[in-house]
């Protein structure tokens, strides 16, 4: 599925990926086996949804009423085809 995401993929966390925030400092972290990643907002916000259950199009679609803005599909496809290809997503 990596190289072959679409809009009407359903992506999810690797198993053994977490996503954590950290309340001191207010800020998103993906937890991975011998990794730890700070995530910016959008991204923490793009994962969270990415729960094997939704479409890229109805996480787009979440986030475009979330941050009231349109037409963000190819960014979020760009996002998780990188996040994709490091192993984050499945």
């Amino acid at each position: 599925m990596l190289g072959d995401l679409t809009a009407d993929s359903k992506p999810s966390l690797v198993r053994k990926a977490r996503l954590r925030y950290e309340e001191v400092r207010k800020t998103d972290f993906l937890l991975l086996p011998e990794r730890v990643v700070k995530l910016n907002p959008t991204g923490a916000a793009i994962l969270r949804l990415c729960d094997g259950t939704r479409t890229v199009r109805e996480i787009t679609k979440a986030l475009e009423a979330q941050y009231g803005q349109a037409e963000l599909e190819q960014e979020v496809l760009e996002f998780l085809r990188t996040v994709a290809d490091q192993g984050w997503i499945e």
